[in-house]
């Protein structure tokens, strides 16, 4: 199937999923928040030394700042690899097909998790017996774009992201997910990225943030031609120097749509919107390389933008595009947020999900999202009754 434009054949499905897997890695791996995210995996004593480096700096007015580090330690933790959005798509991919109520209710027990703010807070919810989508709604950081990030395997899937959403966000945080896995749904079945794009979009209502937000971002992004180029506009358009959330669906995910979208047209042959010539070609793999180095630039927004750009990215291209030596860095998770994956090859994750998914251990998830009442009363089997998991939310 012609992807338009170039005219180039686009890569098999599998090697799209992997793309977007890899793809997502990559982004994750190449923003500033993971060698932090990643040190989690030293000693508690050798992130107390960087703090108070940090507080040393401010006082004596000192411009060098310290930076994660190993001291008398194995170094490995921090080498350059993916952190928190790999583990949690490699988590999502691997539970897909269970009730995500009860997926998530198995976490709420658990002790040695890390993650975002809206995770914790559903889990919280979860093991007081208030299932989706109440556990998402009632919720501080409803808004955050952590079920965008699952969002990518179930678009690889072909599968409706709601339920999984609702678990954890409501609002912009939900409309987040829908855009990510309607992009990611299309590409890896060999949509053009302007037309993927434009499908994502369309199912942001205007009168959202996110759905305004997304408009503003891919107009500007267009305007300028490329990513690189579209970045002091977008950080001027876009984002919000206020708050320190840099995690908010309705920044990060049209930042992702409207680089991703730039990169490839600006690859592309002249006057097309979709391809950067012929996939697996060094086109493909600049123009890939482009919209993840943009959205790094970010900082304020580096946590999960770079990562949710490369999931787009690497879904078009394939995965057989993407630069060697990144994607070999961006495969062994370091189980900085769930200790259990570590060692854990994402593409064997990616691999499974592309053959089917993992063997049902659970509900199995239509292609559509599940009536929430239902999925209420499901998610109370097997949860703590206690009525607190003892985390907090800010």
């Amino acid at each position: 199937m012609s992807s338009g434009g170039g005219g180039a054949t686009p890569p098999p499905e599998e090697d799209r999923i992997l793309g977007a897997f890899a793809g997502l890695a990559i982004g994750d791996a190449a923003g500033w928040p993971a060698a932090r995210h990643r040190s989690l995996r030293l000693a508690p004593w050798s992130r107390r030394l960087h703090r108070e480096l940090d507080a040393f700096a401010e006082e004596r007015q000192v411009t060098t700042l310290p930076v994660p580090f190993a001291l008398n330690q194995p170094v490995e933790p921090l080498a350059l690899g993916p952190s928190d959005d790999a583990e949690w798509l490699a988590w999502t991919a691997s539970t897909i097909h269970e009730n995500r109520a009860e997926a998530f209710g198995r976490l709420a027990q658990r002790e040695d998790l890390r993650a975002r703010i809206s995770v914790w807070s559903a889990l919280d919810n979860l093991a007081a017996g208030l299932g989706p989508p109440a556990s998402g709604h009632d919720n501080p950081h409803f808004f955050d774009d952590a079920a965008a990030v699952r969002a990518v395997a179930f678009g690889a899937a072909g599968m409706d992201p709601v339920a999984d959403a609702e678990v954890t966000n409501s609002g912009d945080g939900v409309l987040g997910a829908v855009a990510v896995a309607t992009a990611v749904g299309a590409l890896v079945r060999g949509a053009p990225m302007r037309q993927a794009v434009d499908a994502a979009v369309a199912a942001l209502p205007e009168d959202t943030a996110i759905g305004h937000a997304a408009r503003t971002a891919v107009a500007v992004a267009r305007e300028h031609g490329d990513p690189f180029s579209a970045v002091p506009a977008l950080d001027a358009a876009l984002l919000d120097h206020v708050y320190s959330y840099g995690v908010t669906a309705a920044e990060t995910v049209p930042i992702a749509l409207a680089l991703a979208d730039a990169a490839m047209s600006a690859a592309g042959s002249p006057g097309s919107a979709s391809a950067p010539g012929s996939t697996g070609s060094a086109a493909s793999g600049a123009a890939f390389g482009a919209a993840v180095s943009a959205a790094a630039c970010l900082a304020s927004v580096a946590d999960s933008a770079p990562a949710l750009t490369g999931a787009l990215a690497g879904a078009y291209t394939g995965y057989e595009a993407l630069p060697r030596a990144w994607r070999e860095a961006a495969r062994p998770l370091a189980g900085c947020c769930l200790p259990e994956l570590a060692g854990t090859d994402l593409l064997d994750v990616a691999r499974t999900l592309a053959s089917g998914g993992p063997k049902r251990s659970g509900p199995a998830q239509d292609a559509t999202a599940q009536d929430a009442t239902r999925q209420g009363d499901g998610a109370q089997s097997g949860l703590r009754q206690n009525g607190s998991t003892q985390r907090g939310t800010a």
